[in-house]
């Protein structure tokens, strides 16, 4: 490695080192060390196979010397031709070698990053809604990606390094000493003077970059939100162009000069540091030079110095910043941990049972919750905050209770925030209770596998949520093994046949973004073609039809009643029109039941229920929002 690589890996490194200095504690090294144990034989031989490249790496030198001082004193031409073999052949030992542990290396970093990221990503799918409502989706994917690359250089650059490092320096200061003490002494006084402006010049241009990656971050972000179909949307209503484009050269700008800045400031450390290096090796060759002038030293040992100079410099200078890489591989594992550490609030017991064969009824007794609070779902790095909102705890359902017998279709009617989507998110085990219980089929939803519940429930929500993949892939997250005549049933029963066949690939049709090269009615309706498709035995409707018009409302809601035939249902009502015919009618007032009967009981009280449908029907007002 030459003087001017080592001086960028180790700028490389010093700006690169961790802002957090935090102690090594055994329990981290636990638990890294519990990552590392499936590929312990591969990291094994990893480390032999660095041992022995640090051994060839100081072989080379000693023999070139050998071969200047053999043409000097006039060996035969075999010596000369022999030892050129030998050095050919360690090159070419010294090249498989380098494949070998390039590949091992490869394997167990690439390993370890496939652990730790199905680790974190089947971890974070176990976490509460309420964890995702309050993530940046941006640190979170982060952690997955930069964090979890950072852990695994641990493994395939740190440790290797380490070790090959040392290696190469005990043998090469062996070498050296035994060939002058002298001239190795004076290399290892010159050895601060490339380290120490090495420390220092790097933490400068690690301030430089972290304000770089600031303004890059703003850019990005800005990008962010102006590139998606909602935020252009909205610049183009309510934007002014010509100012977000200032904005965005003015960062543009900034991330521009910090560039140059950052540039110029690199190469003056790598020139510098070359020019050091360059004048140690003409001390060695002078003060060589000068022995062997004198009958100290002989010409092979001088050569064979200035080539060993490097594996001293090199070694010195990276295990000198071992530490740094050390910190920065712990401070992403600690991060990856940070996020593994997060208790879910829902798990399956070990006992979990499945749910009962046949109609399934719908039954909460006296049911108590509050959303939790930030510090139980949540961490203040994925929120991309100072600390952690501590508001929470509040119950917004008090003491409610309702039954939806096999088969009936139970209408919850209300203001908006009276607790009608909490109700859902409790059956469908979004979320578990602070007291009471919710049951399906006489069982305890928390006695209840997670696996069962979502077979048995199907749920369609307002926002109509789309992955960005086909229109096939968006239907068979219902039901992955639907055949092709399942799927097109699902959609004409959704009334979306014909707008399919319409399109050039059919089922194949990509739907953008969450669904965006869709209407919101037909978002919708593709919804409720993946619950027609799913055939569950519950099915909730949480405003399912609140982005359709009245003439695809009439159409979708054929398709529901359809979907709803023979099967227990709870049906949280955008228009009141569309219950009038539930079985069951719940009015909801701040997290309390407060009036229940059919359609025609509740106008004849002239309560809440007759107040809210006087308010869309007799005003004329036949779609106003009261869910």
């Amino acid at each position: 490695m030459s003087m001017e690589s080592v001086a960028w890996n180790q700028l490389y490194r010093s700006m690169n080192a961790p802002n957090d200095q935090r102690p090594f504690t055994m329990v981290t090294v636990r638990r890294i060390a519990r990552f590392a144990t499936p590929h312990r034989k591969q990291l094994l031989g990893f480390l032999l196979l660095s041992v022995a490249t640090a051994a060839l790496a100081v072989a080379t030198p000693v023999l070139a010397g050998r071969v200047v001082n053999a043409i000097i004193g006039g060996d035969q031409v075999r010596v000369v031709v022999d030892l050129a073999l030998l050095i050919a052949l360690i090159a070419v030992l010294d090249a498989g070698l380098g494949l070998a542990t390039r590949w091992l290396s490869a394997r167990i970093g690439e390993g370890l990053i496939l652990d730790l990221r199905t680790a974190v990503f089947d971890h974070v799918q176990k976490m509460p809604i309420a964890f995702f409502t309050r993530t940046r989706t941006g640190a979170l994917v982060s952690r997955l990606n930069n964090d979890v690359i950072g852990a695994q250089r641990a493994f395939s650059d740190t440790l290797s390094g380490v070790v090959s490092n040392l290696v190469t320096l005990l043998l090469t200061l062996v070498v050296m000493i035994g060939i002058s003490w002298e001239v190795t002494l004076l290399a290892l006084v010159l050895l601060p003077v490339f380290v120490i402006p090495a420390r220092r010049m790097g933490n400068r241009l690690a301030d430089i970059q972290r304000e770089g990656a600031d303004h890059n971050a703003a850019m990005s972000t800005q990008m962010t939100e102006r590139f998606s179909a909602p935020g252009a949307t909205l610049v183009k209503l309510f934007g002014r162009p010509d100012q977000e484009s200032e904005e965005f050269a003015a960062r543009a700008s900034r991330v521009r000069d910090i560039g140059v800045r950052t540039a110029m400031v690199q190469t003056v450390f790598v020139t510098s540091l070359t020019l050091v290096s360059a004048l140690a090796v003409a001390v060695v060759y002078g003060l060589g030079g000068f022995y062997a002038l004198r009958g100290q030293l002989d010409a092979g040992a001088v050569v064979a110095l200035s080539l060993l100079l490097t594996r001293l410099y090199a070694p010195l200078t990276a295990l000198a910043s071992a530490r740094l890489e050390v910190m920065s591989a712990l401070v992403s594992f600690e991060r990856v941990f940070e996020v593994l550490d997060l208790k879910p609030l829902i798990e399956d017991k070990a006992d979990a049972r499945r749910v009962p064969d046949g109609p399934v009824s719908i039954e909460l007794d006296d049911v108590h919750f509050a959303y939790p609070s930030a510090d139980k779902v949540s961490l203040a790095s994925l929120e991309e905050v100072a600390n952690l909102d501590t508001r929470g705890g509040v119950d917004v359902l008090h003491g409610v209770s309702l039954t939806a017998e096999p088969g009936q279709v139970v209408a919850l009617v209300g203001s908006s925030g009276a607790g009608k989507s909490t109700i859902a998110q409790l059956v469908s085990r979004l979320y578990d209770v602070d007291g009471g219980a919710v049951r399906l089929a006489g069982v305890d939803v928390r006695d209840l596998s997670a696996e069962s519940i979502r077979a048995t429930v199907g749920m369609v929500t307002q926002d109509g949520h789309l992955f960005h993949e086909t229109i096939r892939s968006n239907l068979l997250l219902a039901r992955p093994e639907a055949t092709d005549a399942d799927l097109w049933d699902a959609v004409n029963r959704a009334r979306l046949g014909d707008l399919i066949r319409s399109l050039s690939d059919g089922l194949e049709t990509v739907v953008g973004e969450r669904g965006y090269r869709l209407s919101g009615g037909e978002r919708q309706r593709l919804t409720i073609a993946r619950l027609l498709l799913k055939r569950p035995r519950v099915v909730i409707l949480d405003e399912a039809t609140a982005s359709l018009d009245s003439t695809n409302e009439a159409a979708v809601q054929e398709a529901l009643d359809e979907a709803l035939d023979g099967r227990t249902a709870l049906v949280i009502a955008h228009r009141l029109s569309t219950i009038r015919a539930a079985d069951l009618i719940l009015v909801m007032e701040d997290g309390r039941i407060v009036e229940r009967g059919t359609h025609a009981q509740l106008l004849a009280a002239g309560g809440r229920y007759d107040e809210l449908y006087r308010t869309q029907f007799d005003s004329g007002v036949t779609d106003a929002v009261v869910g």
